[in-house]
Parts: C-alpha cells; sequence; structure tokens
C-alpha cells in the first residue's frame, strides 16, 4: 500500500509458505544483536556540533563493539566438546550460524547503510580490529540475497544528504 501511495510501479508475488525456507533464528540473542547500532549511528550522523561529536562516536563505537563481540563468541553448537581444540572465536557467516535469517534481513541492510553513510559524511570506517563485523559483512557481500536488493552507494549516500548534517 505504501509503494502505491508513493507512484512506485511494483509486482505483486505470492510465497507458498509451506515450501518457504524456515527464516527464524535458533538463539533469540541473534534477534538483538546489534539492534542499538542503528540509533546510535542516527544520533552521530544527524548532529551538528563538534562539541558533542566524539561522545556521539564514542557511543556509536560501544554498540559496535557489541555487535562485534556477539559475532566472535562461539554459539553452543560450534564448541565441539570431544575437540582437542579449544574454538575461541566464531567462525560462523552470519548472526545465527551459516545461513541467513530474518535477523540478519535486518541488521545487515542498516549495518551497510552504516558502513556507507559514515565512511562519506564523517570519514568513519569501521575499525580493522572488529573482524567480527568485517566477516559478517563480506559473507554478505558474498550472497546474492544481499548484494542484489542493496541500494548502489551513491543511490544510499543521495538518501542521506539532507539527514546527515554538517558539523558548525
Amino acid at each position: 500500500m505504501i509503494l502505491w501511495l508513493k507512484g512506485v510501479i511494483f509486482n505483486v508475488t505470492t510465497v507458498d509458505l509451506k515450501r518457504y525456507p524456515k527464516l527464524a533464528p535458533n538463539h533469540l540473542d541473534s534477534y538483538s544483536a546489534g539492534n542499538d547500532v542503528f540509533a546510535k549511528f542516527s544520533a552521530f550522523i544527524k548532529n551538528t556540533r563538534k562539541d558533542a561529536n566524539e561522545n556521539l562516536e564514542k557511543s556509536l563505537l560501544k554498540a559496535l563493539r557489541k555487535l562485534n563481540n556477539y559475532l566472535n563468541t562461539p554459539l553452543p553448537e560450534e564448541i565441539d566438546a570431544y575437540s582437542t581444540e579449544e574454538l575461541t572465536v566464531s567462525r560462523r557467516k552470519f548472526l545465527d550460524g551459516d545461513e541467513l535469517t530474518l535477523a540478519d534481513c535486518n541488521l545487515l541492510p542498516k549495518l551497510h547503510i552504516i558502513k556507507v553513510v559514515a565512511k562519506k559524511y564523517r570519514n568513519f570506517e569501521f575499525p580493522s580490529e572488529m573482524t567480527g563485523i568485517w566477516r559478517y559483512l563480506n559473507n554478505a557481500y558474498a550472497r546474492d540475497e544481499f548484494t542484489n536488493t542493496c541500494p548502489a552507494d551513491r543511490e544510499i549516500e543521495f538518501a542521506y544528504l539532507d539527514v546527515a548534517k554538517r558539523m558548525k
């Protein structure tokens, strides 16, 4: 209905829910991982005061570190009780394992927007030591489901042209 009201041309496609793959994550924490990252980013990107910028960036980094820690913490099924090798850092591709879930469909587009917009308007990049976030994004970029549904970077930059405020 929103697309219609905005005058967007679209096609309606019905989906057979009986054949639809299970998209719900197995771990409830996967739903909430990173849930505050976009709010912290929004405050950071909309800020116009130089004196507040440092604290808003720290707040964003704290939220990103929390997400990074979740992504790097092995899930119970990754830990083999009979193995002599201790897994200290997760190797999973996505929030809940090696397959995309609804939690990823919610978080990945936001994370991609943050990556593009923060770089363009604040010269901010995810720190290289946030290996969980970089692994997560790189695995997403390797999937057609993600790359073919993401707008081009310049479209995202244009959409945020009036949202990203200049510092005073």
